[in-house]
């Protein structure tokens, strides 16, 4: 009995979309997924970059909204344990935005640097520094941009000069007992949480 060719081009069109979705699946590495939902933070944070990455190459608009939510939900879970990682992919992810899927959410994305800033993560507190210097996300506030950015400028790291000379543009905008306070809170900061790299 023969297929008659008006039936090929749906069969073709529906082995296209079972593909599709099998290689779409496919970037998933199940080892990374069976430690992800064991509860590996580490593991959740790879397979959400690994949902970014699909999202990236994915042309049907209902699979890239889908992806970028695995990855926002995969996200979570790691800053659900505190992990830098996932807070600082969750802030990005709101800073930038997802897609049409996850809109840019300033306010979002400031809170998840804080959380890894306040972690120690340097990273987190140079960025988090330079949104209160702009008032992007929290409020407009020089102290706090100096703040933020003098603990990321006392990190050794391929940023401690950028963050630094941030950190003395924003220095001459405060007055002098602003200094003085600020400096006292570093101070006690650092004292509370000693890292390794840190002048």
């Amino acid at each position: 009995m023969a297929i008659e060719s008006k039936h090929l081009i749906p069969v073709a069109l529906f082995l296209g979309l079972l593909l599709s979705a099998a290689a779409q699946t496919a970037t998933i590495d199940s080892a990374a997924l069976a430690r992800a939902n064991a509860g590996d933070a580490a593991a959740q944070v790879a397979v959400g970059e690994q949902y970014v990455q699909a999202a990236a190459n994915e042309h049907d608009k209902a699979q890239t909204a889908d992806d970028y939510q695995q990855a926002l939900a995969w996200y979570r879970k790691a800053a659900g344990q505190n992990n830098i990682s996932g807070e600082m992919h969750l802030a990005a992810l709101y800073r930038d935005g997802g897609g049409k899927t996850i809109p840019r959410d300033m306010e979002q994305a400031a809170s998840w640097y804080r959380r890894a800033a306040d972690q120690g993560d340097p990273t987190a507190q140079g960025t988090l520094g330079v949104l209160y210097s702009m008032g992007q996300g929290v409020p407009h506030s020089d102290v706090e941009a100096y703040f933020w950015l003098d603990l990321a400028a006392s990190v050794k790291g391929p940023n401690q000069e950028k963050y630094a000379a941030n950190r003395q543009m924003i220095g001459e905008r405060i007055t002098a007992d602003e200094l003085s306070d600020v400096q006292d809170r570093v101070a006690a900061w650092k004292a509370a949480h000693p890292r390794p790299g840190s002048n």
